[in-house]
């Protein structure tokens, strides 16, 4: 599969990082650098940040930044038909080689191989195992 050129899907714990104190300059600096229309964050990635939200001492805070500042600037991307069956696929494939990643992983990775999107995210590690996803860390 090839992935297209600058179109990137966000992983939560990168997308978050724009709202921290000091978030990271190669994060922001890449951000600046493409496209707003070439910007993604799945559904799933909206659930964990509202789910994040609800756990935090200021949940009204949190949604008013996803509402208001961080979903106006991409584009959403929802855990469709194609992706469904790519996390199949990749659920048998990793479980036969003894692998497992948390099922919000594996939709992530797969709303990226379905739309042909490169995943960015700091969590390296989680996605290591699925062959064929395209893969950047702007959190370094």
């Amino acid at each position: 599969m090839e992935v297209k050129a600058g179109m990137y899907l966000f992983d939560t714990d990168t997308i978050t990082n724009i709202f921290k104190k000091k978030p990271s300059p190669t994060l922001l600096e890449n951000l600046q650098s493409i496209d707003p229309s070439d910007q993604y964050i799945s559904t799933i990635t909206i659930s964990e940040i509202v789910y994040g939200a609800y756990k935090s001492p200021r949940p009204d805070y949190h949604i008013d930044n996803l509402q208001n500042v961080l979903l106006p600037a991409v584009t959403i991307v929802g855990f469709d038909s194609r992706a469904a069956y790519v996390c199949g696929r990749l659920r048998a494939q990793l479980e036969q080689k003894g692998k497992f990643i948390s099922f919000a992983d594996l939709q992530i990775a797969a709303i990226a191989m379905a739309n042909e999107l490169v995943l960015v995210t700091g969590n390296i590690k989680h996605f290591m195992h699925i062959h064929g996803l395209a893969v950047e860390n702007w959190l370094k």
